[in-house]
């Protein structure tokens, strides 16, 4: 697969990503558009990862700067779980071990082909003080290896004004459960 961009897909994205970030300020109040789309251009392969992002439904957005590292890091920003990553289970690992019914895909195969990142709880729990997301839905969240030996696997969401993480098998799928990402810029 191409990871690049046409010129025409990348002022596209650019323009969404720009209208975004004006309507959503609350989100990043002391960053600067401008300087946020010249630091994309200039990693073609990256600016690709986030129209993987956009593309599946994620509707990325600027959400933290790191001075020391001079980094922007993107977070899925989509109301709701991403659309066109939902029902797959966490990983390749429990794919495999599913008999029967086995869903399209994993939460972590996904990822790493769109060359992105699940959030982990903490990035959740930061993500969900900006707004609340995942009202109706849930996310499978990186889970840490000492649970995924066992079986399991990590999922958040947010009801009744509360941040949820839960556990469940890491062969499951639902429909209302997907993955959200982060992209380090």
């Amino acid at each position: 697969m191409k990871k690049e961009l046409t010129k025409i897909q990348q002022e596209e994205l650019l323009s969404i990503l720009k209208n975004r970030f004006n309507s959503n300020m609350h989100r990043h109040p002391t960053l600067v558009w401008e300087r946020i789309a010249t630091k994309l251009l200039s990693h073609p392969i990256k600016l690709w990862s986030v129209h993987e992002m956009e593309k599946t439904g994620g509707e990325p957005d600027v959400v933290c700067f790191t001075s020391e590292s001079d980094e922007y890091t993107f977070y899925d920003c989509a109301p709701e779980s991403p659309k066109e990553r939902r029902s797959l289970c966490y990983d390749r690992a429990a794919l495999e071990a599913r008999k029967k019914f086995k869903p399209k895909n994993s939460a972590i195969d996904v990822a790493s082909e769109m060359g992105v990142e699940l959030l982990t709880e903490e990035e959740y729990k930061k993500l969900q003080k900006v707004e609340p997301f995942d009202k109706k839905t849930s996310s499978w969240l990186k889970t840490p290896r000492s649970i995924r030996n066992l079986g399991g696997a990590i999922f958040a969401d947010n009801r009744f004004e509360t941040v949820f993480v839960y556990h469940n098998g890491a062969a499951s799928y639902y429909a209302s459960r997907g993955f959200r990402a982060s992209l380090q810029l």
